[in-house]
């Protein structure tokens, strides 16, 4: 397999004048579709270890979420009608007349995911449940009975990972995980899960855009909700302008809000998730693996989120791309900016991609030569040791959103 290495003459994000960067956080409706299929891809994998010893055939990465209705009512709504999770794509459901309970997996999974992580969410009464998983082609399941230290990949598929994360990547997902932490709902328990940020970079100046879904509940009327805001956006605003240098940092939360419009202009949900009532996800249109959609950056366009993680290059690559990018970014002295390009083909060993390259920007003055046989050693050695990387993917021990 050949390794190609170039240098990239760009301009390093950093410096450049624009950028966006987007995140969508914890109780989006895509990320829960995104968590949730991986985690019942997790599940299933795990089962199937317990069982044989090996993972079987399944890729979980066709969902839906679509949203329900609530009634919603300063000091506390209710919910008129449940959301509906919808489970679509493959698995395994017996093997040699073993009959695996996948449809039962998939949906307590759903349940526990939910109720770790939402809040308001009670999975029994606010979700409803459809799967529609069925099994496999016979193609794509031939690969897991077939022998070789390496798995074929069951898909021809491009993926892209780049290292390091620039510093508006980095403060967009320091900021969501700052709301959505545990302290922040100790002090703000009127903000739920569904958060969204939009950043803007131009030049030195960064602005964020936040969609924070307010739980009526704790709302007692419209005067509150926008003094409960202002507090909101307060904090916010000092935690993001503590940890940047630029010359300005603004965020500016619920811009569509609205004064004297009651109920109709201000963003209030029963359960904190605009899925109770405004809106539907699925998978894929949600993070990158690096839990952000960096516009300014070449992404893949599969959605990792639920394949198996042992023969989907559509999952693999596109995770092992940004892990071959960081080493590469740590270990070899004078890279500003690395990116990892890796295309598989179908039926060939995940550990021999039939494209394999890696694009540096180096500082002023560095050898390219040295670092180029360096990438190169880390690419080889990462593809070599793909089986313990599959083996953390499933375990879930990488995150995918």
């Amino acid at each position: 397999m050949g390794i190609r290495v170039n240098e990239l003459h760009q301009v390093p994000i950093e410096d450049q004048d624009l950028e966006i960067v987007e995140r969508k956080g914890v109780g989006h409706p895509d990320h829960i579709c995104d968590a949730i299929m991986n985690e019942v891809s997790i599940t299933l994998s795990k089962e199937y270890l317990r069982r044989y010893g090996h993972v079987q055939h399944h890729n979980i990465d066709k969902a839906l979420l679509a949203a329900g209705e609530v009634q919603r009512r300063y000091g506390g709504g209710e919910v008129k009608r449940p959301m509906l999770m919808v489970f679509g794509d493959r698995a395994t459901y017996d093997v040699d007349g073993d009959i695996i309970p996948v449809d039962e997996l998939a949906v307590d999974t759903a349940k526990k995911w939910l109720r770790k992580n939402l809040r308001f969410v009670d999975p029994d009464r606010h979700v409803r449940y459809q799967v529609e998983l069925k099994k496999g082609s016979a193609a794509l399941t031939d690969i897991f009975k077939r022998q070789g230290k390496y798995y074929g990949a069951n898909d021809t598929s491009a993926a892209v990972g780049y290292a390091p994360l620039s510093t508006t990547e980095k403060i967009v997902l320091q900021t969501e995980r700052y709301i959505n932490s545990p302290s922040f709902k100790k002090e703000f328990p009127e903000t739920g899960e569904d958060v969204k940020i939009m950043a803007s970079r131009e030049g030195k100046d960064l602005s964020l855009t936040v969609a924070l879904a307010f739980v009526d509940k704790f709302i007692e009327n419209e005067s509150q909700y926008f003094k409960k805001k202002e507090e909101v956006e307060e904090n916010v605003n000092k935690f993001v302008r503590s940890r940047v240098k630029y010359d300005s940092a603004n965020v500016n939360i619920n811009t569509l809000d609205k004064r004297g419009r009651g109920m109709d202009g201000i963003y209030l949900t029963v359960l904190g998730t605009s899925a109770d009532d405004g809106d539907g996800g699925q998978v894929g249109r949600g993070n990158r693996p690096t839990g952000l959609i960096p516009l300014n950056r070449p992404t893949c366009s599969e959605a990792a989120a639920g394949k198996n993680p042992v023969s989907h290059v559509g999952k693999i690559y596109n995770l092992l791309t940004y892990e071959i990018a960081n080493r590469v970014y740590e270990k070899v002295s004078g890279v500003k900016e690395v990116y990892v390009w890796l295309l598989s083909q179908i039926g060939r060993p995940i550990n021999e991609p039939k494209v394999a390259g890696v694009e540096l920007i180096l500082e002023r003055g560095v050898d390219f030569k040295p670092a180029s046989k360096l990438a190169t050693e880390i690419v080889r050695s990462e593809l070599n040791s793909i089986n313990d990387f599959t083996d953390r993917l499933t375990q879930g021990k990488i995150p995918v959103c």
